[in-house]
């Protein structure tokens, strides 16, 4: 079933600065959270540095970031010191959360289908509603400018 127009998952996850976050914390804000496989990895560390480098657009429409994947916070920590990241990370290490917006699952990795982290992202509305979807992210590099197109289009 899609996600977007519909009420966006809630969640209940700790963050790399040491806090919860709750999808209610963030109730009339726009929302951007993109879910990723592996912290301090190729595709991964190209995805949060293009939105670490692109994040001063985002704050222009109000746009928080917030990063999710299984690993630890103590990982989280690290890979944002390693990148100068500058946004939260969450630890969701059971995937409930990423399975709940669509982001793990079946996947084809080297020809072979396993289950994993699906790299993908979403746009909530102030109002706590999906309104964008970006599923099975395939060039990570990117995808940071990608998001930020649409969001300057259609978020002004």
């Amino acid at each position: 079933m899609p996600l977007i127009d519909k009420p966006a998952p809630g969640f209940d996850l700790e963050g790399s600065d040491g806090k919860r976050h709750r999808l209610e914390d963030y109730v009339g804000r726009r929302l951007l959270l993109f879910f990723y496989p592996k912290d301090n990895t190729s595709g991964c560390t190209k995805e949060a540095t293009g939105f670490r480098d692109l994040q001063p657009e985002f704050d222009k429409h109000g746009v928080l970031i917030l990063g999710i994947s299984k690993d630890s916070v103590n990982s989280h920590q690290k890979f944002i010191a390693n990148h100068e990241l500058n946004m939260v990370l969450l630890s969701d290490p059971n995937a409930t959360v990423m399975k709940a917006y669509k982001a793990y699952g079946e996947k084809t990795l080297y020809g072979k289908t396993v289950s994993g982290v699906i790299r993908s992202t979403v746009l909530i509305a102030p109002d706590g509603t999906l309104k964008k979807h970006w599923t099975k992210v395939a060039k990570p590099d990117q995808h940071p400018a990608e998001v930020l197109a649409y969001i300057d289009e259609y978020c002004t």
